[in-house]
């Protein structure tokens, strides 16, 4: 592989478990020629909307685009704003909510689930 392109009128929307007033799209994996061992998605998280509490056995790195979204992870909270970041690891129960009026837009990445 040396370089896969794909557009945003191109990422595939996709459900996530345990999630709801949230609308995904994956931008890069689970396809020929992407990533090997991780993929990236595009959450927006409506007014209100979050997932969990729930926890899995892969860890995740969070981005924050733009709004606010506050998350728990374990007995730790957070407040993530445009260009915050954070990593849960694996088997850590989290719990995401956009507390605002404001749609959230967020950047995930993840290794691919173990056969």
């Amino acid at each position: 592989m040396t370089m896969l392109v794909k557009k945003i009128a191109d990422a595939k929307p996709y459900e996530a478990p345990n999630h709801y007033d949230v609308r995904g799209l994956r931008l890069q994996g689970f396809e020929a020629g992407g990533p090997e061992s991780f993929w990236v998605g595009l959450s927006h998280f409506l007014p209100g909307g979050g997932a969990g509490p729930d926890m899995s056995p892969l860890e995740k790195v969070y981005v924050v685009l733009s709004g606010h979204l506050w998350v728990r992870a374990g007995e730790q909270e957070a407040v993530l704003g445009p260009h915050d970041s954070l990593t849960i690891g694996p088997y850590v129960e989290r719990h995401i909510l956009n507390k605002t009026n404001e749609p959230v837009s967020m950047i995930v990445v993840m290794p691919y689930p173990k056969s």
